[in-house]
């Protein structure tokens, strides 16, 4: 039986990749795929247009938030695969309305259309909802978010919870490390510093420059989201994680050698309000209940992608007019 799975925020980065995925050649080709994006900064066209021509392949353009469409375009699906958010943090310094209002109110708006039709429901959250750690969190770890970014993300995890809890929804929870790979936009701190390497800026790195995370290359988040829309259990939150660990001068040092360059292009700026110092997490659930492992090695990863950035600027050049000055 073909599956009807509706994609949240498929024009971004994780979303389209999926998207791409899922109607490619190494997808489970039992699936019809329509994507709901607003198409903020974030969502570009172009992410699926290798996917647009595909039979299985549908796209609407629309606000999540918008309880009408969404209860129509839930109506015709049997899944719902969540990516749609605001994701950045130092916007949600700057205000954080719409964070609030597309990643809770949002999600509440397909959880009632999902609990309406039956749909199954899975939800792509953060390691930013456990808040700053000294250890690698577990899946019931409590939810501790220290920024309006994450704290409207956790807000969203509870309310899916929430819906399992009380009206029996199948939900299931996917909570990821930081996220790299082709497509990203270049807000972000690996395709950000890429971008400006590349046209001969410097780069902004926030304090000492010794805050860590773990990274994860989005072909191994696809395959964890795969795995958990596919085979996880309803009711049930999974990490994912990419098992690369590295404070961001750790992480400037190998953007900087990938690039050719040395520490006279980088700008240590003044450090952003509440600036979590560490996030990890625990995903052996999900590698021993559902066969996860990660396979990109971070290294070989990276230079991908940073050749992909060199190889093709008419994709990011015109993005670069929504600069943020550091990450």
């Amino acid at each position: 039986m073909t599956n009807r799975i509706l994609v949240t925020g498929g024009a971004g980065f994780i979303g389209s990749h999926y998207v791409r995925t899922l109607l490619g050649a190494t997808g489970p080709g039992d699936v019809r795929v329509t994507v709901l994006d607003k198409l903020t900064y974030a969502g570009n066209p172009a992410n699926l247009d290798a996917v647009r021509d595909h039979s299985g392949f549908t796209f609407r353009h629309g606000d999540i938030c918008d309880g009408v469409l969404v209860d129509d375009l839930v109506a015709g699906h049997d899944q719902i695969v969540h990516f749609a958010a605001e994701t950045h943090v130092d916007r949600s310094i700057t205000g954080a309305d719409p964070f609030v209002r597309t990643n809770a109110v949002g999600t509440q708006v397909l959880l009632d259309a999902a609990a309406r039709h039956g749909s199954t429901f899975v939800h792509i959250s953060t390691d930013e909802v456990y808040g700053s750690v000294d250890h690698a969190c577990l899946e019931t770890e409590p939810l501790h978010p220290t920024s309006p970014y994450s704290a409207s993300k956790a807000a969203a995890d509870l309310l899916v919870l929430a819906y399992h809890h009380t009206h029996g929804l199948d939900t299931r929870i996917l909570r990821c490390t930081n996220n790299f790979g082709h497509h990203q936009f270049p807000e972000k701190v690996i395709p950000l510093f890429i971008t400006n390497l590349l046209q001969r800026r410097k780069v902004p790195l926030y304090g000492d420059g010794l805050n860590v995370r773990e990274w994860l290359h989005i072909d191994d988040h696809v395959r964890g989201i795969e795995l958990v829309r596919a085979q996880g259990r309803p009711g049930e939150t999974y990490n994912i994680g990419g098992g690369t660990e590295l404070s961001n001068r750790e992480l400037t040092q190998r953007l900087l050698t990938a690039c050719g360059v040395d520490w006279e292009r980088v700008d240590f700026v003044p450090d952003r309000k509440g600036h979590d110092r560490r996030y990890s997490v625990d995903f052996t659930k999900i590698r021993t209940e559902l066969g996860y492992r990660p396979e990109r090695d971070f290294d070989e990863a990276l230079a991908e992608t940073v050749a992909w950035y060199r190889e093709n600027r008419a994709w990011w050049e015109p993005l670069r007019v929504h600069d943020i000055a550091a990450v």
